[in-house]
């Protein structure tokens, strides 16, 4: 290998994003924010680095396994990447933001950098469009959050979605009931987590068979919620999937159209969440488009005195696989020489233009070695091919 391709090689997870791509990429951020922006979110820009101790604090450290450090040579303090936007938000607005009216709605769009990916994500670097809707426990605002995803994701193109919901409190709530704590079972979380039937049985204890009942109940949101009303739920799970049956009466009254299911026991990926959640799929596409739920803003920084909140991340590589290649942009290229003044006019109708910096013989063969679809000639645009 050449020093020169040597020097251009770049960590496994990262890569250079080119044309027409990046350019994709940020029309479709720009149309998602505009949609959260049309229904009131307004838009906040976190930094990318902060104090390890302030971004890690709290709910913040799950996400300490996913998060490069470093330190900063200025206070000789050491300094964290961030590797999700949520908890930023949720500290701007119980900081900087603490005296703004509530319910407090901000959307934001930005990079995060992650140790290193997953099966379903390989990248490290990626894009995050999202907002939080905080300082209101009311499952209206559960249900804004899954509608404002759906239309803007709507907004941009994407077909044959599908949402699914969950409740991360729900099955802790039956273990504790019988004496036992989830949060303290790894393995028997793994087990919901893989849908294992046969591994619960033998690990749920006297617990097993109402996790075995959750188990069986997952799919389309009616016949969820059907079976869950069946189950002889301990009151505080009662209470979880009651909230999820509000919910879905709220989304299906707006958008019936809507594709939902629930899993009773999801846990994964939810790892600062307390309430509702929720993941986002389309037909046809690897892993997840987004997800979103209910947590606790500004726990991290005033403890006992966070707000609730709820929101939703939308991840823009997984984004742009749901939606169909960009159509090519209309290049003209102007001959050396043409008048600012013509350029100005193709390019408020719409073109792209091109222009060529020093004469040639052949306008043509350079509009084409320029990747320009057309080419100026006298006053009309040509096709190059």
């Amino acid at each position: 290998m050449t020093e020169p391709a040597q020097r251009a090689l770049l960590p496994a997870g990262l890569r250079d994003i080119l044309p027409p791509e990046a350019e994709f990429e940020a029309a479709v951020v720009e149309r998602l924010m505009a949609t959260f922006g049309a229904q009131g979110y307004e838009r906040v820009k976190p930094p990318l680095v902060e104090f390890e101790d302030s971004l890690l604090a709290g709910s913040g450290a799950a996400m300490g396994p996913h998060t490069f450090r470093l330190m900063d040579p200025v206070s000789q303090r050491m300094m964290a990447v961030r590797a999700d936007m949520t908890l930023q938000i949720a500290r701007i607005a119980t900081s900087r933001l603490r005296n703004a009216p509530r319910p407090l709605r901000l959307s934001y769009a930005g990079q995060v950098l992650r140790v290193k990916g997953d099966d379903l994500r390989p990248e490290r670097q990626f894009g995050q469009v999202g907002v939080e809707l905080i300082g209101t426990a009311a499952a209206a605002a559960d249900a804004e959050a899954v509608l404002l995803a759906a239309a803007a994701l709507a907004a941009v193109g994407v077909s044959g979605l599908s949402i699914d919901l969950s409740s991360p409190r729900l099955a802790p709530a039956v273990v504790a009931a019988h004496g036992a704590s989830l949060g303290e079972n790894k393995p028997l979380r793994d087990a919901l987590d893989r849908k294992d039937a046969a591994e619960v049985s033998v690990l749920g204890g006297p617990a097993a068979a109402m996790l075995a009942a959750l188990l069986r109940a997952a799919g389309p949101a009616a016949s969820t919620l059907a079976a869950l009303a069946k189950l002889a739920l301990p009151p505080e799970a009662a209470a979880e999937a009651r909230r999820v049956g509000e919910v879905v009466a709220l989304i299906r009254g707006a958008a019936p159209e809507l594709r939902l299911t629930i899993d009773p026991v999801e846990n994964r990926n939810f790892e600062y969440h307390t309430g509702l959640c929720f993941t986002l799929f389309a037909d046809r596409v690897r892993g997840m488009l987004g997800r979103g739920g209910r947590y606790v803003a500004g726990e991290s920084h005033s403890p006992g005195r966070g707000e609730p909140a709820t929101g939703f991340t939308l991840f823009t590589d997984s984004l742009l696989r749901a939606l169909p290649a960009p159509a090519q942009r209309r290049r003209l290229y102007l001959p050396s020489g043409t008048p600012a003044a013509t350029a100005a006019k193709w390019r408020g109708e719409g073109w792209a233009t091109v222009a060529g910096l020093d004469p040639v013989a052949d306008a043509r063969a350079e509009a084409r070695r320029l990747a320009c679809s057309h080419v100026l000639t006298g006053d009309r645009p040509q096709a190059v091919e």
